[in-house]
């Protein structure tokens, strides 16, 4: 069998994730880039996952720590809901073929965070689900987060200039 190095899923895998939430971590941080935020608003924010299923793979919270879904205020849920539209918009200039959008509600439901709300918008394409996860139980991301990061930035400065 070959093996694929991913060492940077070691910080991940055995890191101490009984401490803060890392949605309130970055949010309260004023280093954006280093943090892979997006995009702020006055109730929820846009984050890039560390462990994308797919290049452009975003995560959208609020900004107050909440787990439940019944628990957003309208605020909340039409911001999550505007900047998960916008973020469609600036990663369409990706050329996806279509997109999952989605939220895992409790760890039985797979939320990797349970206790903090989020939606997940994950670009696809055809094929990109290949051999790899099936027989190696690896997923490929061809592009570095932090070239994802700047090519994102460069679409939501476009999109703003169309206003």
């Amino acid at each position: 069998m070959k093996q694929i190095w991913a060492p940077w899923r070691s910080v991940y895998i055995g890191g101490n994730h009984g401490g803060k939430c890392f949605f309130c971590e970055k949010l309260e941080s004023d280093r954006d880039e280093d943090n892979l935020v997006l995009l702020r608003g006055n109730s929820a924010f846009v984050i890039m996952n560390l462990y994308p299923y797919n290049n452009g793979h975003l995560l959208i919270a609020p900004n107050r720590h909440t787990g439940e879904i019944e628990d957003l205020t309208g605020e909340e849920m039409m911001e999550i809901f505007k900047m998960t539209q916008k973020m469609i918009k600036a990663l369409r200039s990706f050329n996806p073929e279509g997109f999952n959008v989605g939220a895992n509600v409790g760890r039985v439901a797979g939320a990797g965070v349970p206790g903090h709300f989020h939606v997940h918008v994950v670009p696809r394409w055809s094929g990109d689900t290949n051999f790899m996860p099936v027989l190696g139980n690896v997923k490929v991301v061809s592009e570095s987060l932090e070239i994802t990061y700047k090519k994102l930035k460069e679409a939501l400065e476009k999109l703003a200039e169309k206003k």
